[in-house]
């Protein structure tokens, strides 16, 4: 069976890789980015693939639109806005939004669609930048179970296991969930290396203890020894995303009393209030290690 035509707008941290395997699998691309730049670069790299100047372009050439963009915002604009996707996709066509949206402009986008003859799937993922170059994603999808099968070639192409969670919007409400779930680790697990730290303990060896301990978690697995104790701080994901997925898992509760959860978001915005704009997520630790006057490198002071 002739493989459909993708479209895939938002070639950034993970969408340029994900766009990347679809290429390699023999899907004709034509891509789109608010940055011309990167979605020439990647077209210079993968040779035939078109580069389309608004996100109608794509639509026109395309069975099956992509998105992986910071927000639904962004995905709104793309696919409601002017020369937007809605203004080129046929009857017929879908949109698959892997981005970290809320549900609720999820809902309004696909119902928009609807009314047009085009389907529409929230599918966002976990699994970071290693997940998507390596094509190890989890997708997390919510959508009609036609549309779902017609899109899950495509989960195989780029991740490891995509799970069905109910209608669209589904999908996004699971993202928001792990995320809130992620946010509340990162900070729990940052606040006992310092302790320890403080007592004396070396982190690099707690660290290690953790991951063999019932502590383990992803973040303890890929974050402390790769970015914190050697200073970088670097992760690409950025302290701002997760601080909008949190308050997106907390709207999505609505009126239930979370209380760690909402202390959770409370000392998420006033980290964010203590670094510098589009810090990476890292930064959570390093203003922890601000406010406490302890600083995770590796080393004990303990003394026999």
């Amino acid at each position: 069976m002739e493989k459909p035509p993708i479209g895939f707008i938002g070639l950034g941290v993970m969408g340029a890789p994900m766009a990347r395997h679809l290429a390699a699998a023999g899907h004709r691309l034509t891509i789109h980015d608010v940055n011309r730049a990167a979605a020439d670069a990647l077209a210079g790299d993968l040779g035939d693939i078109t580069v389309a100047a608004t996100p109608r372009d794509v639509a026109a050439a395309s069975d099956i639109v992509i998105t992986m963009l910071p927000s639904g915002r962004e995905v709104r604009d793309v696919a409601l806005g002017e020369a937007g996707l809605a203004e080129g996709f046929k009857t017929g066509s879908l949109l698959l939004d892997t981005s970290s949206s809320e549900p609720w402009h999820t809902t309004e986008i696909a119902a928009r669609l609807h009314d047009i003859g085009v389907a529409m799937v929230d599918a966002p993922v976990s699994g970071a930048e290693a997940g998507a170059k390596n094509a190890e994603l989890v997708f997390m999808v919510g959508g009609a179970p036609e549309d779902v099968a017609r899109v899950a070639p495509l989960f195989d192409i780029l991740g490891r296991q995509s799970f069905h969670l109910g209608p669209i919007g589904a999908g996004h409400a699971m993202k928001s969930i792990n995320n809130l779930i992620t946010a509340i680790t990162f900070m729990a697990t940052g606040e006992g290396l310092i302790a320890g730290k403080r007592y004396g303990l070396d982190p690099a060896v707690m660290i290690e203890v953790l991951n063999l301990s019932t502590g383990m978690s992803w973040v303890s697995q890929t974050h402390f020894a790769q970015r914190i104790f050697n200073r970088r701080f670097d992760d690409p994901f950025k302290l701002d995303l997760m601080v909008k997925d949190i308050n997106i898992a907390l709207q999505v509760a609505g009126d239930l009393d979370l209380p760690l959860s909402a202390e959770a978001r409370r000392l998420w915005l006033a980290a964010q209030e203590s670094v510098p704009e589009a810090s990476s997520v890292s930064a959570l630790i390093r203003s922890i290690e601000v406010k406490t006057g302890v600083d995770l490198l590796p080393g004990s002071s303990r003394t026999e």
